[in-house]
């Protein structure tokens, strides 16, 4: 895949389609292979059934009782409490409850329609004995887990409806365990909230129980301290807002009264004072006014004085009838005196009464308001015991109250009811060949996209022309399409698509120098058949055609094979001038019908690495650049040779040849370093057997060429 500065120059998705098209056949039988597998593996599948029961499961639940709960109203948000809910529906308790319910770790079937083989199993209808503890409880322990495997809690959106799902391999099974999951889960619900309720009662009656005791004590302490302090109470008021309170005691209540009288008394005292002072001027009393005696007597004394008066007229004083008269006048005066003076003495008598009543009353006021002044002192104390009653019993009562409210909290109805029951289903719910077939399908083109992105990041050869100056870090030359013809009869036809590669590699040679395209230059690779020769052969022709007189030379003399494509001789070569013979010019083979020279390899000597290293091939290569207008040598391959590192030494630069997609980057890479490290000038690399179809630019043709060992005939170094 392409990566680093690449990514830059080409699509993402290009890079990814392409790498489809070099490994489509893989691909495609990933693909193949897998989804056949799935074929077989849902045939094989044992049939499971699915039954489903739909419950609704409410907000809150109805309370005919009118009475509230110890759980809060509304005290979270929906979404908080329908996953809890269904939370409680996955719950292993709830598991646990429905295994006992139907005692499914006794059932082989139970295990068996799971494809499963459980603890203990076959033991119990055996005539082995009972099942160890150990074993049942174990058994039970696998029940659990099968259960919370195959049930599925599945809440419609939008409604507090939500379904219950069991998946067995038995539908009378699947249906049982549904139904009895959420009858249990209902009753599991009702469990839960009258077990709070009964933990509540407990810890309410041990705390009722306290408070009973401490509100005994508290009474208990304040009617002993109204005893000694000597405090009835008789009444209290609070006023409207509940924060003033008075309280009537039997001393307040005396010393209302006794205060009513002592002013009643000395009311009474000041109107004897008054009528006392009254009687002091002679009839003008009450008690004169109305008394008959004296008002006869008045009446009497002034009959006689009349007549007391008419004998004055007629006799003197002395008159015995006269004398008589006064005397009597003189009788009544006295009587009338005697009268009033007994009146007097009677207001005098009340007064004296009215007033001893006042001091009486207004000493007893005086004892009773010292002693109610003690009494508030008292109070004090008093209220503090009174206020701790008071709030023991309130504490007391509204516990109480509570107590009897959790009796009857419990009995509502459900939150949770059936809307459907579970039935035995009639098809299967798995498996689902059409499901699994294109879940096959998808599992196939995952693993074969997977498989193209391990390799093409394991492949380090260079696939893309763009990848040469990327990775390599030399100029591109060129890149020669692979095609399926003769490759020498395609080089030799200027009109064909390798051709005008090689014209276009030829053009870019021709800006590598300040003088156009080198004078000498040589052709070599990595590794063998990377269509090092061919290209050698392909650019003697091109320059043969544009650029005058040119001279192909084979410097392979380790596996000399350019002679026997072109069928010429290869009996004399570049290796009879290395090793002394001085007559090059024999050694030159002209090729018919072109401008291009030929010198074949020659003998196979024992070294080359020795006839290279010495000074004849530089004399040789300059003597043929007298003589012709460009000299190219085929070089060796780099691998672990040192040929090509010599010959670059006798020629003005080399040209890197890499087949596409084959020659590793990091060979690549040691093999340039090489060439470097000796010196030699890098003219560029050639990417040769470009499939560019594969790369999406259209190219559709073959490369025949290479160091085959099979076929001698198309062999190419």
């Amino acid at each position: 895949m392409a990566t680093g500065k690449d990514s830059s120059s080409v699509p993402v998705l290009l890079n990814y389609w392409n790498a489809l098209k070099r490994h489509m056949w893989l691909a495609l039988a990933i693909v193949v292979a897998v989804t056949i597998a799935g074929l077989i593996v849902t045939l094989l599948m044992t049939p499971q059934y699915t039954a489903t029961s739909r419950i609704e499961i409410a907000r809150e639940q109805a309370n005919v009782t009118n009475v509230d709960g110890l759980q809060r109203k509304n005290d979270s948000p929906d979404q908080e409490f329908y996953l809890t809910q269904y939370s409680l529906l996955n719950a292993r308790s709830l598991a646990q409850r429905v295994e006992r319910k139907l005692r499914l770790a006794r059932k082989e079937e139970f295990f068996a329609a799971h494809g499963t083989a459980s603890a203990g199993a076959g033991l119990l209808s055996s005539n082995s004995g009972p099942v160890s503890a150990d074993q049942l409880r174990e058994r039970e322990r696998q029940a659990v887990e099968l259960l919370l495997d195959n049930v599925s809690i599945s809440p419609l959106r939008g409604s507090a409806l939500a379904d219950v799902s069991y998946t067995s391999g038995s539908r009378d099974l699947s249906r049982q365990i549904t139904n009895a999951w959420v009858s249990e889960f209902i009753q599991q619900s009702m469990d839960r909230r009258l077990s709070s309720t009964a933990d509540a009662r407990v810890y309410l009656e041990s705390r009722l129980q306290g408070l009973r005791t401490r509100l005994e004590q508290s009474e208990r302490d304040l009617v002993n301290y109204a005893a000694r302090q000597g405090i009835v109470r008789l009444a209290e008021t609070q006023s409207e807002d509940g924060r003033t309170r008075t309280t009537q005691t039997l001393a307040s209540s005396d010393l209302q009264q006794l205060n009513r009288l002592l002013v009643q008394a000395t009311a009474d005292r000041s109107e004897a004072e008054a009528r006392l002072g009254a009687a002091r001027s002679p009839g003008s009393t009450e008690k004169a006014l109305s008394n008959q005696s004296l008002n006869s007597m008045r009446q009497r004394r002034a009959e006689a004085n009349a007549e007391y008066q008419e004998l004055l007229v007629r006799f003197e004083p002395e008159y015995p009838a006269a004398r008589a008269a006064l005397e009597k006048v003189q009788a009544l005066d006295r009587s009338i005196s005697s009268e009033e003076s007994r009146i007097r003495n009677a207001y005098s008598s009340e007064y004296n009464a009215a007033r001893q009543s006042e001091d009486a009353l207004r000493a007893r006021v005086d004892a009773l308001l010292s002693r109610l002044d003690t009494e508030n002192r008292s109070s004090i104390q008093y209220n503090i015991y009174q206020r701790e009653v008071d709030t023991n019993r309130q504490l007391y009562d509204s516990l109480l109250q509570r107590y009897k409210e959790i009796g009857v909290a419990g009995v509502g109805t459900n939150n949770i009811s059936v809307v459907d029951d579970a039935f035995s289903p009639v098809d299967p719910s798995s498996p689902r060949l059409v499901l699994n077939m294109g879940l096959a399908l998808l599992l196939g083109l995952g693993l074969a996209g997977l498989v193209i992105v391990i390799l093409e990041n394991l492949d380090e050869s260079v696939r893309e022309p763009h990848q040469v100056a990327d990775k390599l870090e030399v100029p591109l030359l060129g890149a020669v399409p692979a095609v399926d013809d003769d490759a020498l009869a395609d080089i030799d036809d200027p009109k064909s698509i390798i051709s005008e590669a090689y014209m276009t590699v030829r053009t870019n040679l021709s800006f590598s120098t300040d003088h156009g395209v080198p004078k000498t230059l040589a052709l070599t690779s990595t590794s063998p058949s990377e269509g090092k020769s061919t290209s050698a052969y392909a650019l003697a022709r091109v320059l043969g055609r544009t650029a005058g007189s040119v001279v192909l030379v084979d410097v392979d003399m380790r596996r000399p094979v350019v002679a026997s494509r072109l069928g010429l001789d290869n009996s004399k070569g570049i290796s009879n001038y290395l090793a002394g013979d001085d007559d090059w010019e024999s050694l030159v083979q002209a090729i018919g019908g072109s401008n291009v020279s030929f010198v074949a390899a020659g003998p196979t000597p024992p070294s080359a690495s020795e006839l290279l290293s010495g000074d004849r091939l530089e004399s040789f290569v300059r003597k043929l650049s007298e003589k012709f207008d460009h000299v190219i040598l085929d070089s060796p391959p780099m691998l672990g040779l040192s040929d090509a590192a010599l010959i670059a030494k006798a020629v003005e630069g080399v040209i890197y040849v890499i087949e596409a997609d084959r020659t590793a980057v990091r060979a690549s890479q040691a093999a340039l370093s090489r060439l470097r490290e000796s010196r030699a000038h890098i003219l560029g690399a050639l990417l040769t057997k470009y499939r560019a179809k594969q790369s999406g630019y259209g190219y559709g043709y073959g490369y025949g060429y290479g160091y085959g060992k099979d076929n001698p005939a198309e062999k190419a170094a």
